[in-house]
């Protein structure tokens, strides 16, 4: 194992154990099928029209967003991670690198001090969790190791920063890969990631409903908003986040919806360029004026909290770029898949 900054490379091989310690993301979003088959016509299982010439000059490098996938729906589930990983790098990542990225302890208290609301429901689901099923520390610790144990032999090396959240992570990372000239895609279901779509930057999303994983991209996101990925974060900070429990301006002036909040940020840009410019001069009707002038602090706290930070102290190395050997996938997968099916004997038996 290599450790710098509290960063995990796991190669350890631990027993299997209940998953408890990998908090759900509630700000998973559940995608609707209609607007997903509408937008995406890059999808595994029709992944044929990406653009291969562009793929065959640069390099993707993915990103493993861990924690949503070992979930089903608010259940803790090893299956739920084997089964999106298997298809995966069956289907997605082939032999291009992967990073896997898992959430710090108490990565969310920044935000948090900002905003007690922040995923506070998150907090009394998992108080309840714990008190109900009484996981212990062994447990959690096992579970946890077991699944970067997993990625470790499958050639995934696996960051950890305690008290930053993975979003943060992958967000700084994100711009040193870039840096380096290569394409990003990252694997997650989480919407905070739309913030940094570009020509660059993609996603790939898991879509339950149809079993398999799906290319996001600037046009589906175009398609789908109808403003630019630049945009999103301010509109986000404007109209609040109700699953991550950040209240939006229509909380405290009615009146002032999503209409309205677009109208304003294509004419100004972002969120900072409108208010400075509604500090100054007239913007909109009165009504968005006076929220604009009054809320302003309460919109730049939902910023500070929405926004992914990319100064967290993780820095790329050079062997996670290199080309993933996947010879061992199928091997460790079906070793993943029987220890769980000896685990479920056994607990049937007690």
């Amino acid at each position: 194992m290599v450790q710098a900054n509290m960063m995990h490379v796991a190669v350890h091989v631990p027993s299997l154990a209940s998953l408890s310690s990998i908090k759900p993301r509630s700000r998973t979003q559940k995608i609707k099928r209609g607007v997903v088959c509408a937008a995406f016509d890059q999808t595994v299982g029709g992944q044929l029209l990406i653009d291969k010439e562009k793929s065959k000059s640069r390099r993707r490098v993915f990103f493993l967003d861990v924690n949503p996938l070992c979930y089903e729906g608010s259940t803790p589930s090893l299956q739920s991670f084997g089964h999106w990983v298997s298809l995966f790098f069956r289907e997605v990542s082939h032999t291009d690198p992967v990073i896997a990225v898992l959430d710090g302890e108490g990565g969310c208290e920044h935000r948090r001090r900002l905003l007690p609301s922040y995923k506070a429901h998150r907090r009394k689901f998992i108080g309840l969790l714990n008190g109900s099923q009484r996981f212990s520390r062994g447990h959690v610790g096992r579970s946890r190791q077991f699944i970067m144990d997993v990625l470790g032999k499958c050639h995934v090396p696996v960051v950890k920063i305690e008290g930053h959240e993975a979003d943060d992570v992958v967000a700084t990372l994100v711009d040193q890969v870039l840096q380096r000239d290569y394409r990003v895609v990252i694997a997650s279901p989480d919407k905070d990631f739309k913030q940094l779509i570009s020509e660059d930057v993609q996603l790939v999303m898991p879509l339950k409903d149809l079993e398999r994983w799906s290319f996001y991209t600037l046009k589906h996101y175009i398609a789908q908003y109808n403003c630019d990925p630049h945009s999103d974060l301010s509109l986000r900070c404007i109209m609040g986040d109700e699953v991550d429990g950040v209240p939006g301006i229509q909380h405290v002036v009615p009146g002032f919806g999503r209409k309205t909040a677009l109208k304003l940020l294509k004419k100004h840009g972002s969120l900072e360029n409108l208010l400075n410019a509604a500090a100054v001069r007239t913007v909109g009707r009165p009504y968005a004026q006076e929220a604009l002038t009054k809320y302003a602090d309460y919109l730049r706290r939902n910023y500070e909290v929405l926004a992914l930070r990319r100064d967290i102290g993780v820095h790329l190395e050079e062997e996670w770029l290199v080309e993933r050997n996947t010879s061992n996938d199928s091997i460790i997968l079906s070793d993943f898949f029987g220890s769980m099916q000896e685990t479920q004997k056994g607990s049937d038996m007690l």
